[in-house]
This record gives C-alpha cells, structure tokens and sequence, in this order.
C-alpha cells in the first residue's frame, strides 16, 4: 500500500498503524483485525492464541541472554470507538480510515482517528517483528470490545498467561505513566413507548458544535452534553405549549461525551411552532452564553416544516423521557480535595435514543472507589424506578489500585530519566483500564500504563504527535532492555 506516515522513525511502527488504520474495528466488529493478528504471528513463526470473542495474544521468546529474565506483557486493545461528523459519509463497517498528516499530527477526516489503542497494536507488532531488539519473553495480550465495557479483558482466559509484569499501552499523555483508574459500568435506562398520529408543523432542532470528549478523561472539563441540552430545551418546549415529541436521538456512545443531538417536535400549526422556536432560540442563546468558557462551538439549528403527517409518542411518556434525561446524573458527582480535587465518582449520559416502541438512555457512571460505585448505582435504580423506566447494568469493570513497590515502574522513571533527562510523571486517572481486571486475575501483577501524546479521543478531532510516538517507541525499546538485563 502507500503510506501517508513517512519521514518518522521506525517507519514500521508507522506502516503497521496505517495497515490496521485500513481495517474496520469498531467495538464488536473485530473479527477481521484478530485475523490480521494471528496471521502475522503465523508469518513470523510465533506462538498465537486466539479466543471466540477475537482477543489474540502473541507470544515471543526471550533475546539471546535474557532467557532468565521474567517474562513482561504488553497490552493494549483492539476496537476503536467509531464516531464522526454528522456531515461525513463514512461506514465503519467497511470503510478504512481516512489518515491525514498535518504539520506532525495525525488525524482523520471528519472521523476517530482510532489512535485510542491503534497505536498500542502497532507497538506490538514492531516489538515482535525485530529481532534486533533485547528484551525478556514477551507475551502480547490484543483484547477486543474494551470500549463497550473492556469486554475482552473480563472473558481472556488468564491461564494462558504466565507474565507477571505488565506494559499496558493504553495511556494518553507522553511523559505521565498511569498506575491507577477507575472502575466504571454501563446502565441501560429502557422504558416502551406508544405513538400516536398527529398532524401539523414539525420543529427540528439540532445541536452541534460541542467539544464532547472521553467521559471519564473529560469529564471534568465541564465541556456541554448535547443530550442534557436538548432536554432541557424540549421540557420548556413541552411545558410552554405543549407539542408532542416525535424523536429524541444523540449519541452513539455511553463513554463519549455527546456533541450532537436532535429532536423532531410536531405542533398543531406553523404559528404554535414559530412560537416554539422562538423560545428554543432563546433558551440556547442562554446556554451558549453559560458554556462560552468551556465550550464556545455550541449551534442549535432550528428547522420547521408544514403539512406534516407524523406518528408521535404518547404524550406521558413523552414527558418522563424528557424528564429522566434532565434528571439523569451527569458530570462530576464527587472530587477527592485530598488528592487536588481528582475525580472520584462521576457519570455521562453518552446515548439518548427513541425507536417505534422504546425510549432509552445510556448512562455511564465511573468510581475509583468500590464503596462508592455501589452507593451510586443504588441511586441510579431508585431514580429508574421513580421514573417508571427498566434499569439494566452491564460491562461492570474493577477499578486498579496504587501498588505503593512497583518495580516496573521504578524502571519506567529511571529509563526516562536518563533518555529525556525529566521526570516521568505518576498519576491515577477517571478513566477506565483494562489493567484492573488483569491484577484481579493474576496474583501478583505489577503493572503500568503507558503511551504517546493522543489528544481529543472519542471524537473526530482525535489526533496522535508523530514525533511523540517517536519518542514513546525509543522509551519502550530501552525500558524492555533494562528488563532484559
């Protein structure tokens, strides 16, 4: 193929990113990029385990000295979260992605760039395919559907794991290593619906502009969530002169942060509905002024059609869908003014979605703390019942602790030291790993997370420095041969 990525050293690690940048891998769909996988391994003469879920995990002998040595993992996952620019044609069902290099930086055009953890699976494969390098055995763990709820992580079969040394390449920020996350879950919010036939003017409006982000690495930036907009806007709506709601949709994730939403309202004629959107002008010129700080690209497009003929929810339930959108936590719930105001507990309503029969909303509350998830996911079901909805809690993950000995990590901050002549900063992120469910399983495990500078992921503005996956790649070499030695 031709390659956009030139210039960058080595410029296989780059080749090998924009190979499975040609392979669709949303969550779920990952059949074909596990193939690639266990074909490579197969090419290279190395051993290959490959699962019914599609994980894959690579295995290479230790470098001629460090046979001895214990063995390391490095991990990372396979899916990418799958969104775009409501104006893009793109089907992530079979469609590559688009890679743009500008000016250093990697991007997609008009979509996630899948960096989040594209850039891991082509670490791996350029560890394991130079034998120049030293380094212990080595055993590469590909996990798939780990944006849905690290799905791949919980069903890996451990026991085909020796390593108690673990490289995860999962992290987000070069120069910071993470040796702690948070634990998270995935609540479904589910209520039926009924519709009835109405006639007369429809009023769309449609939220865009929003920064949205990574619901647990953004979370605390304050950033808009198109969702909670559009129900705020649509209960005034409803309040002020009643008309019936046709859809309610935003989102495609519960872990990203929503940017867009929009809402299909049907009054009884155009005068009622140019009133209606008057009012909806005036309340997002509010919100726009309220999140001119935080999030200066907020639109709300306001559009009205006459002589429509619509199939509207009924116009309770109508009502308490809106109502449980509004209610419904989001954002920062708790902060530790212990450790300079971290996040401890928080949640993100990601998806807002109405079908013929059912509304639903996906909400995706995380903790750090054990007590506290469960105390948080005890509201979320007293808040479902109280609004008359079905709650259903799913993906359930673990958090990671802090290891106060890490010797992993103490090699990490001597090999940056001496390479970058800084230090490596340690932090506890929001944000979930899988490096909890593997400590849970193998007794014992030191671990860290690790990677380039990836900015905005989860969005179609996620980008990677190719300079700094440079840097990163270098880091990574010189720590495996410390390890080897």
């Amino acid at each position: 193929m031709d390659y956009k990525i030139t210039g960058y050293e080595p410029a296989k690690l780059f080749h090998y990113f924009e190979e499975i940048s040609a392979i669709p891998r949303e969550s779920g769909n990952e059949k074909q990029i596990s193939d690639y996988l266990v074909a490579f391994a197969k090419d290279h003469g190395l051993w290959v385990y490959q699962d019914d879920v599609h994980n894959v995990i690579i295995k290479k002998a230790a470098s001629a000295g460090a046979e001895d040595k214990p063995a390391v993992i490095l991990q990372g996952h396979i899916d990418m979260v799958c969104d775009k620019l409501g104006s893009v044609e793109h089907d992530f069902t079979k469609d590559g992605i688009d890679l743009v290099v500008t000016d250093g930086v990697l991007t997609a055009n008009g979509t996630t760039l899948g960096a989040d953890n594209g850039i891991a699976v082509a670490l791996m494969l350029t560890v394991l395919d130079d034998d120049s390098l030293a380094h212990p055995a080595l055993e590469c763990v590909f996990t798939t559907d780990e944006e849905s709820g690290l799905v791949g992580a919980e069903t890996l079969d451990k026991s085909q794991i020796d390593a108690r040394t673990m490289i995860n390449l999962d992290s987000e920020e070069e120069g910071v290593a993470t040796v702690s996350c948070a634990g998270g879950v995935v609540v479904t919010y589910t209520r039926p619906i009924t519709r009835e036939h109405k006639s007369g003017s429809v009023l769309t409006l449609e939220i865009s502009g929003l920064l949205g982000g990574h619901s647990g690495a953004d979370i605390h930036l304050e950033r808009g969530n198109g969702n909670l907009i559009m129900a705020r806007i649509v209960e005034r709506l409803m309040i002020a002169g009643e008309p019936a709601l046709v859809s309610f949709n935003g989102g495609t994730k519960d872990n990203a942060i929503n940017r867009e939403c929009k809402v299909e309202l049907v009054y009884a004629d155009h005068a009622a509905a140019e009133a209606g959107a008057e009012l909806a002008r005036e309340i997002a010129a509010k919100v726009a002024a309220e999140l001119e700080t935080y999030d200066p690209g907020f639109t709300c497009d306001v559009v009205i059609a006459d002589d429509a003929e619509v199939e509207a929810i009924n116009e309770d339930t109508a009502l308490a869908f809106v109502r449980a959108i509004r209610l419904a936590p989001n954002g920062v719930m708790r902060r530790n003014l212990a450790a300079d105001g971290a996040v401890d507990v928080s949640s993100n309503i990601g998806v807002v979605a109405t079908s013929d029969d059912e509304a639903k909303i996906l909400l995706s509350p995380r903790s750090s703390i054990t007590s506290l998830q469960e105390e948080f996911k005890d509201r979320l079901q007293t808040l479902a019942d109280v609004l008359g909805f079905d709650a259903k809690f799913e993906f359930e993950y673990p958090g990671w602790s802090y290891a106060e000995h890490s010797p992993v990590r103490d090699v990490f901050l001597e090999s940056y030291r001496e390479l970058f002549d800084a230090e490596l900063r340690i932090e506890s992120i929001h944000a979930g790993l899988e490096c909890g469910l593997f400590a849970e399983a193998l007794d014992g495990l030191d671990a860290i997370a690790v990677g380039p500078t990836l900015k905005d992921v989860h969005t179609p503005d996620e980008s990677m420095e190719l300079a700094s996956s440079e840097r990163f790649y270098t880091l990574l070499v010189d720590v495996l041969k410390r390890l080897a030695a």
